[in-house]
C-alpha cells in the first residue's frame, strides 16, 4: 500500500503526491507532443523567427499560426518546470534507482529538446533532421511514463502477488480441486418460463438480442464511423453510413452469438456469465448456431452492397473474434487480450475501406489506437472479475501474473495509446477539438489508473474501466466532429 510518511521534500512530502507529480509531468509532456504536432502541421513555426521570445516577421502570417506558435512556447516552459520539479523530487526523495535514471534521462533529453526547438526557430526547419523534434518528445514521454509505472509498482505492489491457480479464489491457496459452482449456476438446471405466451415470446426475443452483445455495438459502430469520417470528411454520404453501420451491427451480433455458443459450458462456472441464454438453456445450441449463421450472411450481404473489401474485412472480424480469440487465444495465452485487440480494431479498417475500397494509413493509425487501447481498457475488467476468470480457467493477466503486474501493464498500454493518438493527429487533418479531447480524457483515464494502484479495490477497477470507455468514446466523437464539421484545421 502507499506510504504516507514524508519521504519527499516539501511540498511533495508523500508518495501519493509524488505519483501525482509524475502523472502531471507525463500528461504535460503528452500535451506538448500534441501542441508540437499542431505547430508542425499548421507550419506555425514560421510565425516565430526568434527564440526564446516569439516575434512575428515584418509581413506577418495569419494570427492563428502566431497563436499556435506562442502556445507551443508557453506550454514548453510550463512542462519544463514540471520536469525540473520531478527531477528534484526524485533526487532528494525515496525512489528506486531505475526510477531516478528514467526521470533524469527524460530531463536531460528535455534540455536537448529545447536546443532542437531553438535551432528550428532560428535556423529554420531545414536545419534540423526531419522528425527529430517529435522523436525526442516521444522518448521523453516514454521515460517519464516508465518512471511512473515503476514507481507505482514499488509503492503499491505486493511481493507475494504472483497470480492464482485456475479454480482458486483470490487470496486462497493453490488447490487442484475444482471450486464449487457459484450460486448462479442453479440456473443451468433449466430456466422457469413465465405462463403467459406473450411474456415467453418477449423473454426469448430478449435472449436472442442479448446473444448479439449489444453493449459492444455502440463503441464499435463509433470506431467504424470514425474510420468513415477520416476517409470521406464532409463528403460522407448517408447510404454508405447506413450500410456500413448496419453491416457492422450484424457482424457484431454474429460474433457475439458464436461466442455464446462456444463458451456456454464455461459461462456456467462464472458468476458474471451464468445467466446467459445458452448457459441457462433458454436458447437451444442448434437455434443459436443458425441465428449466428443468419446474422453472418445478412452482414456480408449488406457489406457487399458497398464493396468486396468491406465484406472481406467484416468476415475476417467475425472469424477472428469467434475462432481465433474465443477458441485459441482466450483459453490458452495470457496475451489473449493484447492479440484479441485486433478484433476491435478491424471496424476502423472496415469504415475506411467502405469509403475508399482500400486500406489507407489513417485507417491503420486509427486501428492502432483501438488495438493499444484494448488492454488498458480490458485489464481493469479482468482485475474486477479476477475470481471469476480463475474459476473459468481463463489465463487472464491478473490470474496468471498477479494484480501488481496487471496494473503496471495498464499504465504501459495507456501510454502507448496516447502516443498512438499523437501519430493519428500527425498524419491527419484533425483539429483543436481532437487535441483537447485526447488530453482532457487521457488525463482522466491516467488519473483513474493511478488511483487504482493505491486503492486496489473492485470499485477503483470499475472507475478506471469506465474512464477508459469515456476516453475512447470522447476521442471518437471528436474525430467525427473534426472530420465532418470543422473545416478549419487546428486552432
Amino acid at each position: 500500500m502507499a506510504t504516507e510518511f514524508e519521504s519527499f521534500p516539501r511540498p511533495i512530502r508523500t508518495r501519493r503526491r509524488f505519483s501525482g507529480l509524475l502523472a502531471a509531468t507525463a500528461l504535460g509532456v503528452y500535451l506538448l507532443l500534441i501542441v508540437g504536432a499542431t505547430t508542425s502541421l499548421t507550419d506555425a513555426a514560421a510565425a516565430c523567427s526568434t527564440w526564446p521570445t516569439c516575434h512575428a516577421p515584418a509581413d506577418p502570417l495569419n494570427q492563428t499560426q502566431l497563436v499556435v506558435a506562442w502556445g507551443h512556447r508557453l506550454v514548453a516552459v510550463l512542462v519544463g518546470l514540471l520536469v525540473a520539479a520531478t527531477a528534484i523530487a526524485a533526487l532528494f526523495g525515496d525512489v528506486s534507482r531505475r526510477v531516478q535514471v528514467a526521470i533524469f534521462a527524460g530531463t536531460v533529453l528535455y534540455a536537448v529538446q529545447i536546443g532542437v526547438g531553438a535551432a528550428t526557430a532560428v535556423l529554420g526547419p531545414a536545419a534540423v533532421m526531419p522528425g527529430l523534434h517529435l522523436g525526442l518528445g516521444l522518448v521523453i514521454f516514454t521515460a517519464i511514463v516508465l518512471a511512473l509505472a515503476w514507481d507505482l509498482e514499488l509503492a503499491t505492489g505486493s511481493a507475494d502477488d504472483d497470480g492464482l491457480e485456475f479454480g482458486t479464489p483470490t487470496g486462497g491457496p493453490a488447490n487442484p480441486e475444482p471450486e464449487p459452482a457459484p450460486a448462479a449456476d442453479d440456473a443451468t438446471t433449466g430456466l422457469s418460463l413465465p405462463d403467459s405466451r406473450l411474456a415467453r415470446v418477449r423473454l426469448t426475443a430478449f435472449a436472442y438480442f442479448k446473444m448479439m452483445k449489444p453493449r459492444l455495438m455502440w463503441l464499435l459502430c463509433l470506431v467504424a464511423a470514425a474510420g468513415m469520417a477520416l476517409a470521406a470528411g464532409p463528403a460522407l454520404t448517408p447510404d454508405v453510413i447506413l450500410a456500413t453501420l448496419g453491416g457492422g451491427v450484424l457482424a457484431i451480433g454474429a460474433s457475439g452469438t458464436f461466442n455464446h455458443v462456444l463458451e456456454r459450458d464455461v459461462d456456467k462456472r462464472m458468476s458474471r456469465t451464468a445467466d446467459r441464454p445458452l448457459a441457462t438453456e433458454l436458447i437451444p445450441v442448434r437455434n443459436a448456431m443458425l441465428f449466428g449463421l443468419f446474422l453472418t450472411a445478412a452482414s456480408l450481404s449488406v457489406f457487399l452492397t458497398i464493396n468486396m473489401l468491406a465484406a472481406a474485412l467484416g468476415l475476417a472480424a467475425i472469424l477472428f473474434y469467434s475462432v481465433v480469440y474465443t477458441l485459441l487465444l482466450k483459453p490458452n495465452t495470457v496475451q489473449n487480450t493484447v492479440i484479441g485487440g485486433a478484433a476491435g480494431a478491424l471496424p476502423a479498417l472496415i469504415g475506411w475501406a467502405a469509403v475508399t475500397n482500400e486500406i489507407g494509413l489513417p485507417g491503420l493509425a486509427l486501428a492502432g489506437v483501438i488495438f493499444l487501447w484494448t488492454p488498458a481498457h480490458f485489464y481493469n475488467l479482468a482485475l474486477a472479475y479476477k475470481d471469476d476468470y480463475a474459476r473459468g480457467g481463463f489465463p487472464m493477466m491478473p490470474v496468471v501474473r498477479g494484480e501488481t503486474e496487471t496494473r503496471k501493464h495498464i499504465i504501459y498500454y495507456l501510454a502507448a495509446t496516447l502516443v498512438s493518438t499523437v501519430a493519428l493527429a500527425w498524419i491527419t487533418d484533425l483539429g483543436a477539438l481532437y487535441a483537447g479531447t485526447v488530453v482532457l480524457f487521457g488525463g482522466v483515464f491516467l488519473w483513474a489508473s493511478i488511483v487504482l494502484h493505491f486503492e486496489q479495490t473492485e470499485a477503483a477497477a470499475f472507475r478506471a474501466f469506465h474512464a477508459s470507455n469515456a476516453f475512447l468514446g470522447a476521442v471518437l466523437v471528436a474525430i467525427l466532429v473534426d472530420a465532418l464539421v470543422v473545416t478549419t484545421p487546428l486552432f
